[in-house]
């Protein structure tokens, strides 16, 4: 195998030889040695030190940049405002091709990700480029074909696995070194991976840091807790930021990235992890974070959560996602089980209705026993569904569901728990799917499985919120908007749920109703409700089936959607059909398993 562009241009640095340096870049390989001496004169040098804008949509275009090491990013407007990562652009590879050729202004925003070193060719120097040898315009063509392929794929923003990480404590009590070494430990499941502290890469150049990630998948660079040349040079190198706390301490905020500013444009939201001792509850953290947007919040207890964090990080990661289905739900809760006993992790969990019930109980790390004692108990010893009321505005009160979910999950908030989690409700005030991330957790399983009509609606900042399978009762896409690996669906909802003998046009007269109800009539008010409820969104279930690697989809066609007494037969079908397909689908898992 011949070595790659990159190879050959670190080669050619290391020498210092400009000439190889030139003829190592893809755009000039081909030249005669005459016009690469020629060009090389022409050609200007930059360095560029992350976060740092080369040039803004609606410049004048300068001319062509080719980088030479380092990595840049290529931002767009957004339709919500903004901008937003399109792209990036690594070693060998070359920005603004398009407008040279195309226009007189920059289409688009280039800044640097991190410390990058780039050479510019001038307009006029392309121009004599491209005269004298067709092969480069060709080269160019090629790059354009690719990238307008991508957007007829719809990839405009593509996601880009992070290769570098900045670990940053929020104080010298975080000892980020040994967090860093059991993560850079566990990053090697997947593999090279280097810690890299301030005594050993205070003094290095940007040469060095490049070689460095070129011999490695995976670089870990740990922080100062405060502003300090380092810091920045690990904010600069870092593709992701991993920021450090002490769950048990007072919050504080990460000094560190004021290094950093608004200029600095991340290509994405940083992760905060927070390191628990022992096996203390978890305290409520969410006033730690008013000030610090995340975009994921992980727990430490121990040697399992570094795991997952590092398969969270590196696209290995399995994501579960659970459906609606009323009584059908308890299936989850045996495809779990089935997941469980072949040795899959499950790194996080999306849910809706009383899949998010179900996947709330598996977050909140409760084994499968503590799991059908609890749902057992509240809703199978007694109808969780039976304090009916005057139906205003439903024909459930609603005040036992609180009751249970109040007494198994107390004052509990989402963000508390050890698995990240999100579930879904419908906000009837702005008619959107609404995805719950924080909050009490209590609360928004109450939304979610509020079913219209039958229980009342959660009103609360001013929203009104009901079930989330009238919107969407099986969350893939929302799950694949957040994690980078292999997601299981489990479908508990059904095609076909009512089927009757007969025919009927009204309710008979009062005087009817005895001798109509002594007939049996194969349905009632809350099977019809429940069951239009999830109507509308099952054209939608259809397509996010197809977002998830597997769909688990046990046969419960004989289980009433108001069914609670058949809890262990349900349970007991998710589970032979979740282990028969996942023994038959086993190749799917390969990404996600490691050592443990």
């Amino acid at each position: 195998m011949s070595p790659g562009p990159d190879t050959l241009i670190q080669s050619a640095l290391e020498r210092r030889n400009l000439l190889a340096l030139m003829a190592a870049l893809p755009l000039l390989r081909d030249l005669g040695a005459g016009l690469l001496e020629e060009i090389a004169r022409e050609v200007e040098w930059f360095s560029l030190r992350g976060g740092t804008t080369l040039y803004s949509a609606g410049d004048p275009v300068d001319g062509l940049y080719v980088v030479v090491n380092g990595a840049l990013g290529v931002y767009i407007a957004s339709p919500e405002g903004g901008s937003r990562l399109a792209g990036q652009i690594v070693a060998g590879e070359t920005a603004g091709e398009m407008e040279v050729i195309c226009g007189p202004r920059r289409s688009a925003t280039v800044i640097s990700l991190r410390d990058t070193e780039v050479a510019r060719i001038p307009a006029a120097t392309f121009e004599k480029l491209v005269a004298s040898n067709p092969q480069s315009l060709r080269h160019i063509a090629r790059i354009l074909i690719q990238r307008v392929e991508s957007l007829q794929r719809g990839d405009v923003a593509p996601r880009t696995r992070p290769r570098t990480f900045a670990l940053v404590p929020n104080s010298m009590e975080v000892d980020a070194a040994a967090f860093g070494l059991s993560l850079a430990e566990r990053l090697r499941d997947f593999g090279r991976a280097e810690l890299v502290l301030s005594s050993h890469g205070s003094d290095r150049t940007s040469h060095w840091f490049h070689r460095l990630e070129r011999a490695n998948d995976f670089v870990l660079y740990v922080s100062d807790p405060q502003p300090s040349n380092w810091s920045k040079l690990c904010l600069r190198q870092a593709d992701a930021l991993l920021l450090l706390g002490r769950a048990e301490r007072s919050p504080r905020a990460w000094t560190a990235l004021q290094a950093i500013h608004d200029d600095a444009a991340r290509a994405s939201t940083p992760e905060v992890v927070l390191l628990h001792e022992g096996a203390r509850e978890l305290p409520q953290l969410r006033r730690s974070f008013t000030q610090q947007p995340y975009k994921r919040l992980h727990h430490v207890r121990g040697p399992a959560d570094i795991a997952r964090i590092a398969r969270l990080l590196t696209g290995h990661a399995l994501g579960v996602v659970l459906s609606g289905g009323g009584a059908r739900g308890f299936a989850h809760i045996g495809a779990m089980r089935a997941l469980e006993a072949a040795r899959l992790p499950i790194d996080a969990i999306g849910a809706t209705s009383i899949g998010a019930i179900v996947g709330a109980g598996w977050a909140a790390g409760w084994t499968y026993d503590e799991v059908v004692a609890r749902f057992r108990r509240s809703f199978v010893d007694s109808n969780p569904l039976g304090d009916y009321t005057l139906p205003l505005v439903s024909l459930v009160a609603g005040r036992r569901v609180v009751r249970r979910l109040r007494a198994e999950f107390g004052d509990t908030l989402i963000e508390d728990l050890p698995l990240p989690y999100f579930c879904v409700s419908a906000n009837l005030t702005t008619g959107q799917a609404e995805i719950h991330r924080s909050g009490k957790l209590w609360l928004w399983l109450r939304a979610s499985a509020a079913i219209p009509g039958v229980l009342p609606p959660v009103i609360a900042q001013n929203q009104v919120y009901v079930d989330g399978a009238t919107i969407n009762n099986l969350p893939v896409d929302l799950m694949r908007e957040s994690l980078d690996g292999t997601i299981v669906a489990v479908d508990a909802g059904a095609d076909r749920m009512l089927e009757t003998r007969g025919e009927m046009t009204e309710v008979p007269a009062a005087w009817h109703v005895a001798a109509w109800m002594r007939r049996r009539p194969s349905i009632n008010i809350l099977q019809i409700l429940l069951r239009a409820s999830m109507i509308n969104s099952f054209a939608a279930t259809v397509s996010q089936r197809a977002l998830a690697d597997l769909v688990l989809k046990p046969p419960l066609e004989r289980i009433d959607l108001l069914d609670w007494r058949a809890f262990d037969r349900t349970i007991e079908l998710g589970y032979r059909y979740a282990s028969e397909m996942l023994e038959k689908n086993a190749a799917i898992f390969s990404r996600v398993r490691s050592r443990t």
